[in-house]
């Protein structure tokens, strides 16, 4: 029996496993899990207030609105970060031929899945940040 390309990308996709070193999930879930990621994804799903309840309706962002918004991120970060999330096929880069130059970034449908993931785990560091530092408080007296 011949396996076509498409059976052996079928059953790659059936047997994705990171918990195995060499599954290509495994680099996904390292991209997606970091800080820059989050808040990127978190940022284009509409939730730059970081409120509860705010408005939540996606929206495309320029660059420079995803700097101001970011506080801490280097350019050379952010600049490989929105790369990476396009080459990912979460988010889309528009080139406006305007003077200057207009570049924005959107999520893609498939951006908007992972920010519904990515927004719960903003909203739970968020929610539950006095719990850590109480929490690590009494870890580092009782260390010492």
């Amino acid at each position: 029996m011949t396996t076509t390309k498409a059976d052996k990308k079928a059953q790659a996709k059936a047997e994705y496993n990171a918990f195995l070193a060499v599954c290509p999930s495994r680099q996904l879930l390292d991209r997606i899990s970091d800080k820059w990621v989050v808040l990127i994804l978190c940022a284009l799903g509409g939730d730059a207030s970081g409120q509860p309840g705010a408005s939540h309706a996606p929206k495309a962002m320029r660059y420079s609105e995803l700097a101001r918004l970011l506080a801490g991120v280097s350019q050379k970060m952010l600049t490989q970060t929105l790369r990476a999330l396009e080459r990912d096929g979460l988010l889309t880069r528009t080139v406006t031929p305007t003077v200057p130059v207009t570049v924005t970034y959107e999520l893609t449908d498939l951006g908007l899945t992972l920010h519904h993931l990515t927004r719960g785990l903003r909203q739970w560091a968020q929610t539950h940040m006095d719990q850590v530092l109480t929490s690590r408080e009494k870890h580092d007296a009782g260390a010492s």
